[in-house]
């Protein structure tokens, strides 16, 4: 057993179009978690993108903590906790997933690793309530996967090599139970069939590194057309990016955030940022953008000596400075 441990965790982005809580994929935008025992409970949270959640024992870090102890056998304890975030919050990028999966490793790892990974992949599913995103940050990678409300069950894929990521991400918030709130209870055979198919293609596309199949596989009936109106925008973007250079674009998770695939070796990546911003902004919604990569890795267990743990120290030392 550790007194100390300290864990990295990618952002993640989830359907990638028509594979609605069943693909997801790890971005190299992190979460850094630092738990130890403590005698006394304390939170502390570094930076912009963790401010105004809590700082007591209602916190989701210490909950989900609890939940490792109890599945190991072992008694609730006191806590000492430390994250720093480069995720934005509740803009589809996986904050609440890459916290989850923080906290699951984190206190998985204080135990002496007592859970196995399907074991935190199966608590991280039932509280998360899909296996999509949670799936990309625990295993990296991209990730299909399936739930059936009592286990959850996935196949890891290796992103194609020359693959690259942009995401624009709206100045607004956007919670998950909101985007939620606009799909419809049913959709008509016909929908259904047209994102099965088009699911089905997407992941045998990036399976075998058949980008050129992306741009349609990528295309949606079941929940984009319902949270266009969230997102204004969002509509013409859809349509019209791959004239610009993307190999396909979609919601990233519940949103607002909107994500395009690119081919690294394309040499349009300045025409199609223009484009989603200048799009955005002719709607009225200012946005700022981020070129990423997959990630391979999910999350680490990061040794005393690694940069990353030094790093939260040192955010630590300035904070009470």
């Amino acid at each position: 057993m550790n007194s100390k441990v300290c864990v990295r965790v990618p952002a993640s982005t989830a359907n990638l179009g028509p594979g609605f809580d069943c693909l997801g994929m790890a971005l190299n935008l992190y979460a850094w978690l630092e738990m130890e025992y403590a005698d006394l409970t304390t939170i502390r949270l570094i930076g912009d993108n963790v401010q105004g959640l809590p700082e007591d024992k209602s916190n989701l870090i210490y909950q989900v903590a609890q939940q490792v102890f109890a599945r190991a056998g072992l008694p609730e304890r006191e806590l000492s906790i430390s994250m720093y975030s480069d995720i934005p919050l509740t803009r589809g990028l996986g904050s609440s997933a890459s916290a989850i999966v923080a906290a699951l490793a984190a206190a998985n790892a204080l135990i002496g690793h007592r859970l196995s990974n399907d074991e935190l992949f199966q608590i991280a599913t039932q509280i998360e309530n899909h296996p999509d995103n949670v799936g990309a940050s625990l295993f990296g990678g991209i990730v299909a996967a399936m739930w059936d409300g009592k286990r959850a069950s996935h196949v890891r894929l290796e992103p194609p090599e020359h693959l690259e990521v942009l995401v624009v991400i709206p100045e607004y918030e956007l919670s998950t139970k909101h985007a939620r709130a606009v799909l419809p209870g049913e959709v008509s055979l016909q929908d259904a069939v047209y994102n099965l198919s088009h699911s089905s293609v997407l992941v045998a596309a990036l399976a075998t590194g058949r980008l050129d199949l992306i741009r349609e596989a990528m295309r949606d009936r079941l929940h984009q057309p319902y949270r266009a109106s969230l997102v204004p925008g969002m509509t013409h973007i859809l349509e019209h990016a791959t004239e610009r250079g993307a190999l396909g674009v979609a919601l990233s998770g519940a949103g607002p955030t909107l994500l395009a695939l690119v081919d690294a070796r394309s040499g349009r990546n300045d025409d199609l940022e223009a484009f989603m911003i200048d799009t955005l902004r002719a709607s009225g919604i200012p946005a700022r953008t981020m070129w990423l990569k997959p990630e391979g890795r999910g999350v680490a267990i990061l040794t005393p000596d690694d940069k990353s743990c030094t790093f939260i120290e040192k955010l630590k030392g300035e904070l009470q400075a």
